[in-house]
Order: structure tokens, then sequence, then C-alpha cells
């Protein structure tokens, strides 16, 4: 038997295609292969045009082939001689069955029933195409096989509630939100250097009159920001960075005055105050051009600029480490929400780390949203690590070692192998048991993330009609689960590492490779020696 597999993503392209709606099927084909090795030959072609011929080969020489197109159904072709089979990832509870802007190819129904048969990745899938083409329609729900890849990840690593230290590299850059000089007072404040320091001290706060005034601060919220700024200057003492300590001394007692005690101060002793302060005056600037007052805003506010994403770093993070990977793009995800619940949850935990892996080549589409949010949030003792860039394997793979838990915020998913990844290296996590997660997420391996039904559209559909439906997860029940699994690591390790072994285990049987195999080739043998495409009697009635 052959089989001629085609996505739109392939090896060459996959570093830069990070971000796009369906670079996911790259690596569904990726688990897909090994399986389909062993049960016949294996041709990867780069377009569906190069399927047909491929095909008539083979069938010159007396060889059956099959076409598995790891794509969308509206991005599949309907029209070859091959017998074929699309792999269809969804997360809604209805498939489009109708079509719009006079194309056809939007009506899944219709290109899936020419198809005859259809493989998904989970059981959610399977319910929301037999609810439109019937019960009796052949679906084979087959998860990608990818417990047996990540052995060496279990046995490097073993799962540990808190993590002593760990070194995270990445080709791209590091966002760290203990580096940013997060204020909520001014969104994006500018870390100064010395020299701008002495010049920007309290002269800059002479009283003006302001539009509106702000709320008065609590003596409760005074004192919450105090310990946070003793805590950054305790670190900054403690801690090697670029900057020197008295500097950061310096640059925490400013931000403290601004947000703890400014509003304390009598107006009449603010000016006083600020030419005890300011330097001898300086004499006046000659006037810049445009490019020079540019140049100097970007020197003002170093958050506003994107950081170089052309160079090697890292980072050391230890503790308990949350971790999560998504594409910031990806409206589903719900990132807002994974990110504010963290932090209002562990806001007091200094030891509490949440990492970040974005699946998105442009740094410029959510830089400056995160950089906001997290300023909104601010401030907060727990630790908000953005990795940005390409991991390869093994940098990979220490992120998987890395983590304590990870955490999943989606609104629905056809699958989420990260979520699975982590779990198949015996990593607790937090997660919704809703779509495609509902065939693997339960208490025993998770902390489950309430959700309740919300109207919604296809997201090819250029009308923007509510047509389906998703999911909405509870923000209360996310925040719990954050400090529910938070005191678990700190306090009963033996509970963390039973939850652990229960998720390797479930995707030991959930998505390893003797199961997966044994399931697929039920689907396509009995049919082979026929020269008919098999009818999955079972098809979708097994436990994954």
């Amino acid at each position: 038997m052959n089989f001629i597999l085609y996505s739109d993503v392939n090896d060459s392209s996959i570093s830069q295609s990070l971000g796009r709606p369906e670079y996911s099927y790259y690596f569904v084909l990726k688990a897909y292969r090994p399986v389909l090795e062993s049960l016949g030959r294996v041709h990867v072609v780069s377009s569906a045009a190069e399927v047909d011929p491929l095909y008539r080969q083979l069938q010159q020489a007396g060889q059956e082939s099959l076409f598995l197109s790891f794509s969308p159904p509206h991005k599949t072709p309907t029209d070859l001689q091959c017998p074929m089979v699309c792999v269809v990832a969804w997360e809604f509870d209805s498939i489009p069955a109708e079509h719009w802007d006079n194309d056809p190819r939007h009506d899944w129904s219709q290109t899936l029933a020419r198809h005859g048969q259809v493989i998904t990745l989970s059981s959610h899938t399977a319910q929301a195409i037999r609810r439109t083409l019937g019960e009796d329609f052949p679906v084979l729900v087959l998860p990608t096989p990818l417990w047996e890849r990540f052995a060496d990840v279990r046995q490097q690593f073993a799962s540990t509630p808190v993590n002593p230290g760990t070194t995270l590299q990445i080709k791209g850059c590091i966002i760290d939100s203990r580096s940013l000089g997060l204020s909520a007072d001014g969104l994006i404040a500018p870390l100064l250097n010395e020299q701008e320091l002495e010049t920007h001290s309290l002269s800059v706060e002479a009283p003006e009159p302001e539009p509106v005034a702000p709320p008065p601060l609590t003596l409760r919220r005074r004192g919450f920001i105090t310990k946070h700024y003793l805590r950054e200057g305790y670190r900054a003492l403690a801690t090697n960075t670029e900057h020197r300590p008295l500097f950061l001394l310096k640059h925490n007692l400013l931000m403290w005055y601004r947000e703890a005690v400014r509003d304390l101060v009598p107006n009449a002793v603010r000016p006083q105050l600020a030419r005890f302060r300011s330097p001898p005056p300086l004499p006046e600037p000659s006037p810049l051009s445009t490019t020079e007052s540019e140049a100097l805003a970007s020197v003002e506010h170093p958050q506003a600029c994107l950081p170089d994403t052309r160079e090697r770093v890292e980072i050391e993070i230890s503790g308990v480490v949350y971790v999560s990977v998504f594409n910031p793009d990806d409206g589903r995800k719900n990132w807002h929400h994974l990110i504010t619940a963290f932090c209002w949850a562990l806001r007091d935990a200094e030891d509490a780390t949440l990492v970040v892996k974005m699946t998105q080549n442009d740094l410029s589409t959510y830089y400056v949203e995160m950089i906001t949010l997290l300023s909104q949030l601010s401030p907060f003792a727990c630790r908000v690590v953005v990795m940005h860039g390409y991991l390869q394997d093994e940098e990979f793979a220490r992120l998987y070692g890395a983590a304590s838990f990870y955490v999943n915020a989606s609104r629905c998913e056809g699958l989420c192998l990260p979520l699975m990844e982590f779990m198949a290296c015996a990593r607790p996590v937090i997660a919704p048991n809703h779509t495609a997660m509902r065939d693997y997420i339960d208490e025993r391996v998770a902390f489950v993330v309430k959700s309740s039904h919300e109207p919604t559209i296809w997201p090819q559909d250029a009308r923007i009609l509510y047509r389906t439906l998703r999911h909405r997860p509870d923000w209360g029940s996310l925040k719990a689960a954050y400090e529910d699994s938070y005191a678990m690591a700190k306090n009963r390790p033996q509970a963390y590492r039973a939850m652990a072994t229960a998720a390797n285990e479930r995707m030991r049987d959930y998505c390893s490779f003797e199961p997966v195999q044994r399931r697929l080739a039920q689907f396509l043998g009995k049919a082979l020696s026929s020269g008919t495409m098999p009818q999955a009697a079972e098809a979708g009635t097994a436990s994954c």
C-alpha cells in the first residue's frame, strides 16, 4: 500500500509559517508518518498537483495508493483520480453545510461526501460531522501517536513540582516581566539610565492641573506597593544584572514615590523638593530633526521598541513553573484570561513563573498588547516570561522538562498537540474538558476549568454569521485552578506526582503507537483485497 501525504506547510517552511491557520497540520502529518510507514510506503508531495501523476505511475506498477490530505476540507481537492481521505481537525459543534461567495468548496458536507470517508483527530469532530452527514458516515477517530516520542524527555526530566533551576534558550527574544520596569501608572514606564535618572528626578512631578483626579489609594494598597518595591530593591542587591545595584535602587525608589506616596506630598512642597533634587539648568537645546526626535523618543521609552529577534538568548527560571504554547493571534486561545488569572491568583508568589511560548513569527502583532496587559496588572511578585522565536527539538525538550504544569484556557480545540505533549512528558495540566480535550482531560490528570457554551462563527466564514458554538471558560475557575495547583506543588508533592503519573498513563493509553496503528489498519485493511475503500464499521467507538 502506498500513502501519498500532503500538507501546505513542510519541513522547509515550518519555521517561517508559525501563526498560519493550518500550520499545526504539519505536526499532525509528521506524527502520523511513522504509523503509515509501518503499514506501507509513504510519499510526501509538495502540492496536490503531484498526486495524480504519482498515482498513475504506481497504478501502472500494480500498486494500491491512498492520498491523505492534511488540510481543511475547503482547501482539499475533490476532482482527483486517486482515492483520498481528508484528515480533519475541527473544534466547533457543527461543520459548514452551506457555501458563500459562490464557492461550493466552503460546504464541507459536500466535500466530505464526495471523499466518502474522513479521519478526525477527536470524537468531538466526529460527532460534528455525523450531525450533518449521518451516523453511518465512515469516520475514523485517530489521535496523533506521540507518546513514544517523549521517552527521552520522561527519562531525562523527572516530574518535579518545584523546579530547582533550568536555563531556557531560543533564537529570537525573551520578554521578562521582572526586567521591564512595569508601571500601572504609566503603562509603559521607561527604565532610565543613570544620567536620565538624575535629570528626570522629582522635577518632572511639578504640580500641574490634572483633568481627572485619580481615586485615593487605600492604606492596604500603599503597603502592597511598598512591599513590592522593597522586594525589587532586595533583588537589585542580590542579583547580578546589566545595571548597577545603586542605579536599580534609585529607579525603584522613584517608582515607589510615584505610585505609593506622591499624592501625600503637599502641592506647596513639591516645587521646593523638585528644586532641591534638580541639577543646574542646562543650555537651551537646538531644534531636533524628525529623525533625531524619533530616536530620542525610542530612548526615553525603550519598551515601545521591538527587541532584536536575531540573536540566541537564554534565561534562568525556577520555582513552580507553568507553561503554555499558543498563537496570540488565534482568538480561540483566550490568552488574556490565561495571563490575568495567573497574575491575580499568584501575585504574591515570587517563586511562581508563567512561561509563554508564542507560535507567531511577527512580534509586532502582539508586543505592545502584551506589555500593556502586564503593565495594567503590575505590581505583582510572580513572573511572566514570553519566548518569541523558533525552538529546536533539544530546546523544546528543556521547556518540557522545566514545566511543573501546562496551562490551556482555550475556548475550543481540535486536538491541542502541546497539551498532549506535556502530558506525555508526565506533566499535570490546567485545562477545560470541552471539545477535543474531553477525550483525555478529567480530574485525575488536570485541574479542570469550568466552561459554558457561547455562539460563534466558523472562522473561514466571510459573512461573519453565528452558525455554531464554542465554549467560554470561567475566569474564576481558572484563577482557582492556579491557586490549587500551586498549593499542591508546594505542600503536597505526593499528590502532584500521582497526577503526573496519571497524565503520562492517560497519554500512553490514548495516543501511543500500537493502538493508533491497530485502528488505522482496521480502517484500511479489509477493503484492500477487494479494491474498495474501507467502511469503518466501528469508527469512533473506541475510547480514543
